[in-house]
């Protein structure tokens, strides 16, 4: 079961993600863009939309749209999540909101790791 502690550890592990307070609740931005953030109790992660609709369709249990039509930004029940998978998704939020260069590199540098 994935926690907040999960999703904190590997946003802060990115490069340029910081930890901000909106509306007293945790979120994740690199520069003035969020990528995951908490609200009312839930998470919130903006996720690339053709995976999102996938999600959508294959475990609405777990993913579901923040606002119906409103793509890229998705509720995700974390508790329902292991740690691993978490962190695929908290990357792909990250991915969403940087520069192409920036993800390139990053990438680059897991794969040589």
């Amino acid at each position: 079961m994935a926690t907040w502690d999960d999703i904190r550890a590997v946003a802060l592990s990115l490069p340029g993600a910081w930890e901000n307070s909106w509306y007293d609740q945790p979120c994740f931005q690199v520069g003035k863009k969020g990528f995951v953030q908490s609200s009312q109790g839930r998470c919130i992660m903006k996720l690339e939309k053709h995976h999102q609709e996938l999600l959508f369709e294959a475990r609405p249990d777990v993913f579901t749209p923040m606002i119906a039509g409103a793509l890229r930004w998705s509720f995700v029940d974390i508790e329902a999540l292991e740690t691993d998978e978490i962190s695929d998704l908290v990357r792909e939020a990250w991915r969403q909101i940087v520069p192409k260069k920036i993800s390139r590199a990053y990438d680059g540098a897991q794969g040589s790791a």
